[in-house]
């Protein structure tokens, strides 16, 4: 079963640390089965909160998007996005 990873940009606050977490999360992707469908594409609001971006990554299954987010890849990319925004982060399952 499908699974994604959403990443929802609240807040920035540190635009060059967040342009080191671009440069390393792309790349933290290789040798990972992720393909992302949505990045930072413009967004209306319907209900909530605005978001300041956001990003949608398909996965094969759970397992394997938990596998990516914890790898020592994206985690040293990720301290960077800590740095510099506030986001949401979840994963779901697909249909």
């Amino acid at each position: 079963m499908p699974a994604y990873i959403v990443f929802i940009k609240e807040r920035e606050h540190d635009a060059e640390a967040m342009a080191t977490y671009s440069a390393k999360a792309g790349p933290s992707l290789g040798g990972h089965a992720g393909k992302p469908l949505a990045f930072y594409g413009a967004i209306e609001t319907l209900e909530g909160p605005d978001a300041k971006g956001s990003v949608i990554i398909e996965f094969p299954s759970v397992d394997e998007a938990r596998a990516w987010y914890q790898s020592d890849a994206y985690q040293q990319a990720r301290q960077h996005r800590f740095a510099g925004a506030d986001y949401r982060v979840f994963i779901t399952d697909g249909l």
